[in-house]
């Protein structure tokens, strides 16, 4: 077998799940789909081992792309919600290439169709460099350029900026956590689904009440409690100020990509929250903001997508040359 012989294996690896899938043919999408909990296996080559003989059919891929939560470093990785770490060489696959999560999520983005998105205001996406953002077990971020020949991504590990902070009560709120021992806040500490709750909780102490812990699944559950309510309505105005933050950093004038596990499950609320509002107030950069469109991505497996049309491009390259691209 030699390298980017079919099927390729694809992969999309956040802190909580490992998505893995197959790719049987040049313009095929993913198939043989399965989720496996990522706790349910010590290392990523065990989880490999496992999808493949338990989902592929035992079958050995010529060649892979893999998209992890966290770091990458050559061949070398590092979930940073996970304590998976290690080598790719240690697959035993022909060739493997790693790419950060949303670096996988933002090549995807001009294979996506009309149905796979959900507009969250503004202009339609438009050709030109796009940014793409989401918080799930963390909050990732990543970007993607036109070039010559198509597309080149840009990794980045933007939720890790420091929070952002607009209205007086977001101020206390950071300022809560900050004397519970957490002095440096950052984005994603509060717009992820472990944010959510630790925002739950923040608000509860500015408020002065008594809350229940509640996991994120509750929160945005819960529609009739204020105290949920409110922090589904806090979460979605900083996200708009953080990803304002991020279209403005990036130059993301062909618009504004959102995915990750929580916004799916709320795409009204978020379209009725100050979201877009607050993604378009900056006092010198408004009528720039507001001419980016914002959407949210609800395609089933957007990671895996990408990671097949990276193969796919490099493939192409490498068996017939730039001219085909």
């Amino acid at each position: 077998m030699s390298a980017f012989d079919l099927p390729w294996l694809v992969a999309d690896i956040g802190g909580t799940n490992a998505r893995f899938g197959l790719v049987t043919s040049l313009e095929a999408r993913p198939t043989n789909v399965a989720v496996l909990a990522g706790a349910d296996y010590g290392t990523l080559p065990e989880a490999v081992a496992a999808y493949l003989a338990e989902h592929a059919g035992g079958v050995r891929p010529g060649a892979a792309c893999l998209a992890l939560a966290g770091p990458i470093d050559g061949d070398h990785y590092r979930l940073t919600n996970s304590h998976w770490a290690g080598s790719v060489r240690d697959l035993g696959i022909p060739y493997v290439r790693l790419l950060n999560d949303f670096e996988a999520l933002a090549v995807s983005l001009p294979h996506l169709d009309g149905d796979e998105l959900v507009s969250l205001g503004g202009p339609a996406p438009h050709h030109g460099v796009k940014a793409v953002l989401g918080p799930g077990t963390g909050l990732g971020v990543g970007g993607l350029v036109p070039v010559e020949h198509g597309w080149a991504p840009i990794p980045g590990e933007g939720g890790h900026a420091t929070v952002p902070v607009l209205e007086p009560r977001e101020l206390e709120i950071v300022r809560a956590l900050q004397a519970q021992g957490l002095p440096h806040v950052v984005a994603e500490h509060l717009l992820s689904g472990p944010g959510l709750v630790r925002l739950h909780r923040a608000l509860a102490l500015v408020n002065g009440v008594t809350a229940p812990e509640l996991t994120a699944s509750d929160i945005v559950a819960r529609v009739d409690d204020s105290l949920c309510a409110e922090t589904v309505e806090v979460f979605c105005a900083m996200l708009g100020t953080f990803s304002g933050n991020v279209a403005l950093t990036l130059g993301a004038r062909g618009g504004v990509y959102l995915a990750g596990g929580v916004l799916p499950r709320i795409v009204e609320r978020v379209r009725a929250s100050g979201f877009r509002a607050r993604f378009e107030d900056n006092p010198d950069m408004a009528a720039y903001l507001a001419e980016i469109g914002t959407v949210l991505i609800v395609a089933a497996q957007p990671g895996m997508t990408g990671a097949a049309a990276w193969l796919r491009q490099r493939a192409r390259t490498e068996l017939v040359g730039p001219a085909a691209l």
